[in-house]
């Protein structure tokens, strides 16, 4: 067995569909499936059950992917330590105005105990680049927030989060159990600067062209609604702070939190990176 096929595997195993699997890898479908096939005749046995409703491990599947883990594992630290001996054990890791995450946290446990001997520079930003310095190239990776201009950039999503109207907590909404972009028409908004990315505008907008106070942070995000009674949306996991409340918006998807590194990095620590966020965020 390669390691890239067992790559593949954990792909499939983590995803539970081909197509997801292989918009992750930036293969195409085909190939992937005869890729698993090819590991399963290997192994003389089926590691996933194939249904018109997507695919599931089997009792092999669940084996093979807990030793595939492991091997991925070592591989990745042998990668990790032959970096260090040629003086390039250093990663410099943006999170998007939100270190407090706790699976961030998690994730800064997991990667030290792996990799100890690994320098992590960490660059905290604000709203108004959603890559986080990565086209600006000042960064490896980030763990940050879609939608924004991925050119030149491979994006993994880690995890979706329903998101709110931020209201002050005397607003007459507030007493509304949900809410819809429609009740939110005719209110001022705090924006982002002119200049942000668009697609990131946009979203944080529900679609439409707002006007009102600039904000930079999530802190004066608050402070716009609190001392000026404009609204705008935030994560429902996330507490308001005195004064506010967030209320649903039924009608907003969820945002999406991602990594997001160079396309075509080759860097031994990105990618061990990268993988392991994808675990530790779909805990």
């Amino acid at each position: 067995m390669e390691l890239r096929t067992l790559r593949y595997f954990v792909a499939v195993a983590e995803e539970l569909h081909f197509g997801r699997a292989a918009v992750r890898l930036h293969m195409s479908q085909p190939p992937l499936s005869r890729a698993i096939r090819q590991l399963e005749a290997e192994l003389g046995a089926a590691l996933f059950e194939r249904s018109p409703a997507g695919v599931a491990l089997t009792e092999a599947g669940a084996v093979l992917l807990d030793e595939a883990r492991g091997l991925l594992d070592h591989a990745d630290q042998v990668r990790v330590r032959a970096a260090a001996a040629a003086g390039a054990a250093t990663l410099t890791v943006a999170l998007l105005g939100d270190s407090t995450d706790p699976d961030a946290t998690r994730l800064a446990g997991a990667y030290h105990r792996l990799h100890p001997d690994v320098g992590v520079r960490v660059r905290e930003t604000d709203l108004t680049d959603p890559t986080c310095g990565l086209h600006a190239g000042a960064v490896d990776v980030a763990l940050t927030r879609g939608p924004f201009d991925g050119t030149g950039l491979t994006v993994r999503e880690l995890r979706a989060d329903p998101v709110g109207a931020l209201l002050r907590a005397d607003d007459p909404l507030a007493r509304r159990g949900s809410l819809e972009l429609a009740d939110l028409a005719d209110r001022v908004w705090f924006r982002f600067p002119d200049g942000t990315d668009p697609r990131w505008q946009s979203y944080w907008h529900g679609g439409e062209r707002r006007e009102g106070p600039v904000v930079r942070t999530v802190q004066e995000c608050r402070q716009a609604v609190l001392w000026n009674g404009t609204v705008g949306m935030t994560l429902l996991g996330h507490a308001p702070g005195d004064g506010l409340t967030v209320v649903p918006l039924l009608d907003m998807e969820p945002s999406r939190v991602v990594a997001a590194w160079h396309e075509g990095d080759t860097n031994p620590l990105v990618h061990t990176f990268v993988r392991m966020a994808t675990e530790v965020y779909r805990r």
